[in-house]
């Protein structure tokens, strides 16, 4: 019979403390022959100083669409469990300043100092995109009431990496001008389809060579619809990010908030400067931030109904006390993301954890 070495475990949640058997052939492995196969692996870190962005992408989702009964062209209960998920990720990963969400995807800003996970690539992918599938799927019951969830979703990942804020700024400007021109082109074809009773085929022949005018004035002539007039969320995307929100007892505390914005021009970076700010908790110059400018009141935020349970980031948000302003609410979310970058440093050492023309298969499929 072999030797067998036992490890205690304990499970903080019960303070139960198991014996596990431990081989000692499991014990000698990692000195072993065989232990040159760790040189297989990819060396992937993230340039330093950089952005980094996590995209996910709906995979085969026209398909999964279908299957479930999506309303076309938009179904408010799917962005929202979109949203919801995101928000999930978001409270989860700190180190995330941004998200930006349409139709079947979703974008994660990371902080350009991040060193979660040693800035590795494909661990930072990994983690966003499971946590995002499996928050879909947790919360599919609360968005989508007594409709069964037919097989389960999936969503394929990206790591791109922006040096400058301009480079971020123009990325998240290239998703949003997407919007407009998917969205658009969803509302033609789909009225096409459901209200005129044309085949796909047919539709996409109406619709092909046309520009945003001649769409736009397809829907008001046939439709009667005005597509300014469409609900914002459609045309201009979702926007996540870090707000502190009055709790009613004289402190602010950190909340995910959704905003539906223009982030392509200007305003919306002079109103959120905490966004650009958070790039780097070393670097940061508070006096580029006006200290008079007021925060936004959460009664001036676009909040979707599937947000109001959004939780708080963690229990050690500092009290900001006076009237708020962009200055010491991006002192104090600097506070909560390095509380949370320490909290997940340590953790990780406890546990030793390692646009313009739209694909018309796309343009359906939301």
């Amino acid at each position: 019979m072999k030797p067998t070495l036992f490890t205690s475990v304990i499970r903080p949640s019960t303070q139960m403390v198991i014996n596990k058997p431990l081989s000692l052939t499991a014990l000698t492995m990692a000195k072993s022959k065989y232990e040159y196969v760790k040189d297989f692996e990819v060396e992937d870190k993230c340039l330093p100083n950089c952005w980094i962005v996590v995209r996910i992408d709906g995979r085969g989702f026209s398909k999964f669409a279908d299957a479930h009964q999506f309303v076309k062209p938009n179904d408010i209960a799917a962005l929202e469990l979109m949203n919801r998920a995101a928000v999930a990720v978001m409270e989860d990963f700190r180190e995330i300043v941004l998200s930006y969400g349409q139709s079947d995807e979703y974008s994660f800003v990371f902080r350009k100092d991040t060193q979660l996970f040693k800035r590795r690539g494909s661990k930072l992918m990994s983690n966003v995109n499971s946590l995002f599938t499996s928050a879909y799927v947790y919360h599919w019951p609360r968005f989508f009431r007594g409709r069964e969830l037919h097989y389960p979703p999936s969503f394929d990942a990206r790591v791109v990496l922006y040096p400058t804020d301009k480079n971020l700024r123009d990325y998240l400007a290239w998703r949003q001008a997407d919007v407009h021109v998917n969205n658009l082109y969803n509302t033609c074809f789909w009225n096409l389809v459901l209200k005129k009773k044309m085949t796909p085929t047919q539709a996409e022949e109406k619709l092909r060579g046309t520009l945003a005018a001649h769409k736009n004035e397809l829907l008001f002539q046939e439709f009667g619809i005005n597509y300014n007039n469409e609900p914002p969320t459609f045309r201009k995307g979702t926007t996540l990010v870090r707000k502190l929100v009055p709790d009613g007892n004289g402190r602010l505390k950190p909340l995910v908030v959704a905003l539906v914005d223009d982030i392509i021009g200007d305003r919306f970076w002079k109103e959120n400067p905490e966004v650009i700010g958070l790039k780097s908790l070393a670097t940061f110059q508070p006096s580029s931030v006006p200290s008079s400018a007021p925060l936004p009141s959460p009664v001036g935020l676009v909040v979707h109904p599937g947000h109001v349970a959004h939780r708080q980031m963690n229990n050690k948000s500092p009290a900001v006390t006076g009237r708020p302003n962009a200055l010491n609410a991006l002192n104090a979310l600097n506070a909560t993301a390095e509380d949370g970058n320490v909290e997940r440093i340590q953790d990780m050492d406890k546990h030793k954890m390692q646009c313009d023309q739209p694909e018309s298969d796309r343009s359906r499929s939301k």
